[in-house]
């Protein structure tokens, strides 16, 4: 009783890899004897034809394997390049430091970032692990790139913007950098009052003193929690600073003057929802 043998490269007909199979099936083909069964048709082999039998399933079994690596790598190449729905996961994790950490958009259009605990962090060696933040931002906010390169270097922890409303950066320092008296459970009013605050860690932010800048100063209590608010022009920034753990948190949302005359509800909104969790 015959044996069938199926040619894989009749199921390569429907997608586009035909191209790639076709050229190797011919390669194939070219090296089995005339008796063998063939890679493009169904064929029937006897018994008499045994031995060349075991080469058509040696053939076909290499032919198999070589299908296998070509449709992994096409399957990898479709996530990388073209992902789709539920790729998002993966293209985030092939970027160092950047973890998915906003929320679904609330009634209000509204989304709730939170620093994820697995996220990595370029501030040194020997860092205890961080205590979370969060703030909210509108929907159409989207995180982007940290640069060591830009001002604040590698104590930025994260960046977010919106071409048309903003930009926002958080800034977060050892406190023992500002003194060797502050323990491991740090509050702002040990680092100072709000005026030494920002006239010693606002030219962080904004990369000049920050003298007859600081148009409003208020002082905020969250959960037992204090943070510094605090608005500056020109250029147009406003800064939230917190201490928790062993670092001072410093957070910025900033805009042209097109972008603080449009949007500065929205704008001084984010700058307020800033929490350490």
């Amino acid at each position: 009783m015959g044996t069938f043998v199926y040619s894989s490269s009749c199921l390569s007909w429907k997608n586009n890899l035909g191209r790639q199979l076709n050229s190797s099936n011919q390669a194939i083909s070219r090296g089995v004897p005339e008796k063998g069964c063939s890679r493009i048709k169904v064929a029937a082999c006897s018994k008499e034809d045994a031995p060349v039998n075991q080469d058509c399933e040696k053939s076909a079994g290499s032919l198999n394997r070589r299908l296998a690596i070509v449709s992994g790598a096409s399957l990898i190449s479709s996530v990388l390049l073209f992902p789709g729905e539920g790729s998002a996961v993966v293209k985030q994790g092939l970027l160092a430091g950047r973890v998915p950490g906003l929320s679904e958009p609330d009634e209000e259009g509204w989304r709730t970032y939170r620093r994820p605990d697995e996220k990595s962090g370029g501030h040194g060696v020997g860092w205890s692990p961080m205590i979370p933040y969060s703030f909210s931002v509108p929907d159409n906010w989207e995180e982007v790139p940290v640069s060591i390169a830009d001002l604040g270097g590698t104590e930025i922890d994260l960046r977010f913007a919106n071409p048309k409303q903003g930009r926002i950066s958080v800034i977060v320092a050892p406190v023992k950098r500002f003194s060797d008296d502050i323990g491991e459970e740090a509050t702002i009013e040990q680092i100072g009052p709000p005026a030494k605050v920002i006239s010693a860690f606002g030219p962080e932010v904004i990369g000049e003193n920050v003298e007859g800048k600081v148009l409003r100063s208020e002082v905020a209590e969250h959960l037992g929690r204090r943070y510094y608010q605090f608005e500056l022009e020109p250029p147009h920034v406003m800064i939230t600073a917190t201490a928790a753990g062993n670092r001072l948190y410093l957070f910025s949302v900033t805009g042209n003057g097109l972008q603080w005359k449009r949007h500065y509800k929205d704008l001084r909104k984010i700058a307020e929802s800033f929490r350490v969790v």
